[in-house]
């Protein structure tokens, strides 16, 4: 059995199959053929992290993983990344594009045993992705002796400095809404529709690769996983612990079993990597912190897990928190010294300049925040201090607790965590990463 693993840069569910308007009619199919998992959520809403947590099956700091790599971060062990692991399992292991584990210079690290991306030359955005896209599907339909995990990665639908890659299919603001909880304004609405018309070579891009596996006589024996790395690059998206941060999309498709399911059980993408290791039948690596998905797919269990947990240590600037979320709530903890809001950690753009042209930055954030999301799923109303629900803020407490324990996390060890040697950040202060 084969592996496709394709996915994207900040997009979040904000695609067709989730219900926005946001075309893309080739992950749509790829839906109805599969399964979409709609409360499927991220170990870390920064791309070097969130990456390393699904590649590796632990969670970012478990890995070493606290920052983004093209700033001198690196995971404990590179031999516990999936590429890594499958070559030792005796796969072809092809890597096409974007990846965020390791600095460019060291791809070798990985494990994979092929690396397409010397072949492509192409310098916008749009025309390498495409070009990605295409070097996978020329290799799918190549002679293969062994079976494959070919890695397609996209740098649609995030953001080139402050706007959405220039594409080839610009989308008309004039119709657009921007996403929640952006406000309807002339910005945000040319925001979005730089958003969407990023989104849609995404999806071209899919159908490139999909077509491959059909026109190679493929299809039926490769297992097939879209997801993104986090939420949209926009404030209180990205590098946040809301739900609009840590939400991802992921839709599967596996060969022999049933067609366009939604499964509305609480998952991470954690849970990837002992998944595969259970469909693959390769035995499962003790590392693993996740579980595996098969008895959903199987539809033998409803739930496979109780509660998932994300965090973010470091992304521009220092910003730790952590998070867990079950299926009714949510408690969002800030281990700094301060109640500001940090900005080089919101991506600049239209959206973030409309915030703080109207006063974002003097606004201050609560240390502890706890959502009841049947009542409050836009996670509005803090109830941290409401006496009815200091039960369930005392059990997510312990629970977050434990769960930092068991999983060595650094801030335990004390606060501020230091930047590895030669990593940088920016300071809290500044108002652009860049």
């Amino acid at each position: 059995m084969n592996i496709v693993y394709f996915h994207t840069h900040d997009t979040g569910r904000y695609i067709q199959p989730y219900g926005y308007a946001v075309p893309a009619p080739h992950l749509q199919r790829l839906a109805e053929e599969g399964y979409v998992f709609r409360q499927a959520f991220c170990a870390g809403p920064t791309c070097s992290p969130s990456r390393t947590g699904l590649l590796s099956g632990m969670a970012p700091h478990s890995a070493g993983m606290l920052g983004l790599a093209h700033r001198g971060f690196r995971m404990n062990d590179y031999s516990r990344h999936l590429a890594s692991f499958l070559s030792r399992s005796g796969y072809e292991t092809v890597l096409s594009g974007v990846q965020h584990e390791v600095s460019a210079d060291q791809i070798e690290l990985l494990g994979y045993t092929r690396n397409l991306n010397a072949l492509n030359t192409e310098k916008s955005r749009e025309a390498r992705d495409l070009k990605s896209a295409g070097l996978a599907a020329d290799f799918i339909r190549g002679p293969h002796d062994k079976p494959f995990f070919a890695s397609v990665g996209l740098f649609n639908t995030h953001r080139t400095e402050a706007d959405f890659p220039e594409t080839s299919h610009p989308v008309d603001p004039r119709y657009v809404m921007p996403p929640h909880p952006m406000y309807d304004s002339p910005q945000n609405r040319d925001d979005m529709a730089g958003f969407i018309a990023s989104a849609a070579v995404v999806d071209r891009c899919a159908g490139i690769v999909l077509q491959a596996l059909e026109e190679s006589g493929l299809k039926d024996d490769t297992i097939f996983i879209y997801t993104t790395d986090h939420g949209i690059a926009f404030p209180r998206m990205k590098c946040n612990l809301y739900d609009t941060g840590i939400g991802v999309s992921l839709i599967m498709r596996v060969p022999g079993r049933e067609r366009g399911l939604v499964v509305d059980s609480l998952v991470s993408q954690l849970d990837l990597f002992p998944t595969l290791c259970e469909l693959l039948g390769l035995k499962k690596p003790v590392w693993l912190q996740g579980r595996s998905l098969v008895p959903l797919l199987d539809g033998t269990s409803a739930e496979i897990r109780s509660e998932v947990f994300a965090e973010v240590t470091y992304h521009a600037a220092y910003e730790p928190m952590r998070c867990i979320r079950t299926k009714q709530y949510k408690l969002i903890r800030f281990y700094d010294d301060h109640d500001e809001f940090v900005m080089p950690n919101i991506d600049d753009g239209y959206s973030k300049r409309f915030l703080v042209e109207h006063g974002f930055r003097e606004r201050r954030r609560a240390k502890e925040m706890l959502f009841d999301l049947y009542l409050d799923p836009v996670e509005r109303e803090n109830v941290i201090d409401d006496p009815a629900y200091g039960e369930i803020a005392k059990d997510l407490s312990g629970r977050l607790q434990n769960w930092m324990e068991r999983t060595g996390d650094p801030l335990l060890a004390g606060n501020p965590v230091p930047l590895p040697e030669g990593a940088w950040a920016n300071s809290r202060e500044e108002l652009n990463p860049s």
